[in-house]
């Protein structure tokens, strides 16, 4: 399964520059699990304890905003999400559901740090990915107020 892990993990755009024995570190670090279509990987508010790296299938990202649940994005094989969880312990943003039968690999927060201080530059390749979230969470809070 390891190696399996390690050739899904080299095709996965936050780890494409990293060597074989750090993508092995990962891949042993990670948890594989399943969901069914409907159900709910992470639910807004909780406490993140890691993030998903999609191996299969299909999942929504949703937003509670006012009281409504509204569609963010879609995300398939080899996106990325709950990263935040990986920096810090705040509720999660988003409820994230499987559309369709889907695999993640699961990785924690302790699991990665171990890691990351190993190989820095896998948060240089997070920054980006961070700072594009935090543009669309603005946007979407200007457009609910109306502002520019």
């Amino acid at each position: 399964m390891a190696s399996s892990n390690v050739e899904f993990l080299r095709r996965v755009r936050l780890f494409q520059e990293l060597d074989d024995r750090t993508l092995a570190e990962i891949g042993n670090a990670a948890v594989e699990q399943r969901w069914e279509p409907g159900q709910e990987i992470v639910r807004q508010g909780d406490t993140g304890v890691g993030m998903f790296i999609v191996r299969s299938g299909t999942v929504e990202i949703c937003q509670e905003h006012a009281g409504k649940d509204e569609k963010v994005r879609d995300l398939g094989p080899g996106d990325v999400f709950g990263e935040m969880a990986l920096l810090d312990e705040f509720p999660r943003s988003a409820t994230v559901r499987a559309v369709e039968a889907t695999t993640c690999l699961g990785i924690t927060r302790w699991h990665f740090r171990g890691i990351l201080e190993s190989h820095p530059q896998i948060a240089l390749k997070l920054l980006p990915i961070l700072t594009r979230r935090l543009r669309t969470a603005e946007q979407h809070s200007h457009e609910a107020v109306g502002t520019d």
